[in-house]
């Protein structure tokens, strides 16, 4: 872990209120609201080839996530967009990280803080795989976390809000203490709900499973893996799930913008083998997010 460059001493530019700053000046004050009270909300994109996948989808959601905490996010989607190409432009990588992120001010420091002003930035860097690559394609180790998502009439659920993560960075630092690259958490009526940052599917007689997101979110990738299956006419089946089900399934992966797709080996005292279909969506996923943009605009006419 040495050799990891703190976020805050990084090169570059990112892009901040409006415009492209120095990466060291961009600073908020420690009596920030959304610090304090999480009124902030966030996305994580991949930029693969220069390309930022989905980009118009992830910003869709970033003003819908805002939307549901209260926030209005001071410029449009398509200026959000715009200045997410002009800050990976200014990091000049072709394959990275991209993290817009919205939060509430300095200006009012209560629980309330209608006046607070909406804040907006969008940061890149590069970020290989959210998994050590080798362990990737054996499959990870993930325990089974005490903590649970909440219902949707307890938490914004369907946004992707930086206090919902506040159980899964406790879920992730205990699962990593004890050996597991990750943790799979459960719902609040005890079905299989996600991992801490990624969407679950299971393979059973040739079908995937995965849990309905009625709790959690829907997530992009999660959408475009199965659109991928079923493409190739591989079935899809949004269920509720119950833990002890996970004997009768043969692989299982997770699928996000960090993690991609990644198969999983062990689940608590239930064990996968990282098998045909794992490997045909990890190569089908590669294959779409890395596509020249010429054949991304085709399938999408398509």
């Amino acid at each position: 872990m040495a050799d990891i460059i703190p976020f805050d001493r990084r090169e570059g530019s990112l892009w901040l209120d409006g415009k492209l700053v120095p990466w060291a000046d961009a600073k908020i004050h420690v009596l920030t609201h959304g610090l304090h009270y999480a009124s902030s909300v966030f996305e994580g994109e991949r930029l693969y080839n220069g390309r930022v996948y989905k980009l118009e989808e992830h910003t869709a959601r970033l003003f819908e996530s805002a939307r549901i905490l209260g926030m209005k996010i001071p410029y449009t989607e398509e200026e959000i967009s715009k200045a997410t190409l002009e800050a990976v432009a200014a990091q000049g990588f072709t394959d990275a990280y991209v993290r817009p992120v919205v939060w509430r001010g300095s200006e009012q420091m209560s629980v309330a803080a209608p006046n607070a002003k909406i804040h907006v930035a969008i940061a890149v860097w590069q970020w290989p795989s959210y998994f050590d690559a080798k362990q990737k394609l054996k499959g990870i180790r993930l325990e089974i976390s005490r903590w649970r998502r909440p219902a949707p009439d307890t938490a914004p659920t369907q946004a992707k809000a930086a206090g919902l993560y506040m159980i899964c960075t406790m879920s992730k630092h205990d699962a990593e203490s004890r050996g597991y690259a990750d943790a799979m958490m459960l719902d609040y009526r005890g079905y299989v709900a996600e991992a801490t940052g990624a969407n679950i599917f299971f393979v059973e007689n040739g079908k995937l499973h995965t849990p309905i997101a009625d709790c959690f979110l829907n997530g992009i990738t999660r959408q475009s893996v199965m659109a991928l299956a079923r493409a190739r006419q591989i079935p899809v089946i949004e269920r509720h799930i119950k833990p002890e089900e996970l004997t009768n399934f043969t692989e299982c992966f997770l699928t996000g913008s960090a993690a991609e797709v990644t198969p999983v080996c062990e689940i608590g005292e239930y064990r996968f083998t990282p098998g045909p279909l794992s490997e045909l969506l990890m190569t089908a996923y590669d294959a779409e997010v890395r596509a020249p943009v010429s054949e991304v605009k085709l399938s999408r006419v398509g």
